[in-house]
């Protein structure tokens, strides 16, 4: 959606429509978080969250799409041995563990891409980085902002 920019006093600012700050909860006192690139409401209900697992599905879903499952075992079970080393483990990594020593496609699948909560839950804890190039990572970036 559009908004003008308008003068407010000696200030120049942007009128947001109510219908707008309805759906986000938000009133008169609330506040708004504001970064480089957009507006938008503070954390609420999990908005953030939600377009962050959003984003977190879509570089597993690029994974999938560029790479086989064995490739994506490999680089998890590589992260995973090197994570532990380093001191660096999460109760999460035992279940990626699991589903990275078993030959279940499903499994594997379902962890990266699906939309129930423990795909969620996994999906916070992801030990495929590295097989995306930080181009098509920056790429999925500017297009989960946009």
């Amino acid at each position: 959606m559009r908004v003008p920019l308008r003068r407010i006093g000696n200030s120049l600012g942007v009128l947001l429509p109510k219908t707008t700050l309805d759906a986000w909860g938000l009133g008169e006192g609330d506040a708004l978080e504001l970064s480089g690139r957009d507006l938008r409401p503070i954390g609420r209900d999990g908005f953030l969250h939600q377009e962050l697992d959003e984003l977190k599905r879509g570089m597993a879903l690029a994974i999938a799409g560029q790479f086989t499952p064995s490739q994506v075992r490999a680089q998890i079970l590589a992260n995973l041995y090197r994570w532990r080393h380093q001191g660096m483990w999460v109760s999460a990594f035992d279940e990626w563990h699991a589903i990275a020593n078993s030959d279940d496609d499903g499994q594997l699948y379902a962890a990266m891409l699906g939309r129930d909560e423990n795909a969620v839950r996994l999906r916070q804890s992801a030990p495929y980085a590295g097989l995306l190039s930080q181009q098509q990572v920056g790429r999925l970036h500017e297009e989960a902002a946009a």
